[in-house]
């Protein structure tokens, strides 16, 4: 994947706003991205190795609080003390609860069929609680530019409308792309 561009994302529920630039090429994916919520402001860096696999995030807020965590892209984290977080085991991908640009990255990562779900682990990321736990998530691809995601126990479902490069136009209820 080749990508250098920013994005914009207004998030619905609650009321935030999002500016995200990703740069992708052969060697690795980055992501630098600021997000304005009602009570905290917060900036993100994602790396992504060759193959899309998640080797490092890092999250800091404007009151100090932060998160950083390491993989080393075969679904073992550690903590930014070196320590491992045996939770997290078999987590290739992150989700970050204020923002849908991590909803890209299984869809970048993956072969899609369409109609045929597929089940990821996730390290899901709380940004008001600055925690992390293990989330298992389904996606199926419907059509070129829409994929139904699930939640693993089945209580959340939205049909998430996605651009060429797989960056969410419409989570709907959730987030709305403004650029």
């Amino acid at each position: 994947m080749s990508l250098d561009r920013s994005v914009r994302w207004r998030g619905l529920d609650p009321a935030t706003l999002e500016h995200c630039h990703v740069t992708a090429s052969a060697r690795d994916t980055r992501i630098r991205s600021a997000i304005i919520t009602p009570s905290f402001g917060l900036f993100y860096r994602i790396k992504l190795d060759e193959t899309g696999h998640v080797r490092t995030v890092r999250l800091e807020r404007t009151d100090g609080l932060g998160l950083e965590l390491f993989s080393d892209g075969a679904g073992n984290w550690s903590n930014d003390r070196a320590e491992p977080l045996p939770a997290l085991r078999g987590c290739i991908d992150i989700d970050i609860s204020v923002t849908p640009l991590t909803n890209s990255l299984p869809l970048w990562r993956c072969d899609w069929t369409i109609d045929q779900p597929q089940r990821f682990v996730m390290s899901w990321i709380d940004a008001d609680a600055m925690t992390v736990r293990r989330d298992e998530q389904i996606y199926t691809r419907l059509d070129e530019t829409r994929f139904r995601y699930q939640s693993g126990s089945g209580s959340f479902e939205r049909i998430i409308t996605v651009d060429g490069d797989g960056l969410v136009l419409d989570y709907p209820d959730l987030f709305a792309r403004e650029i």
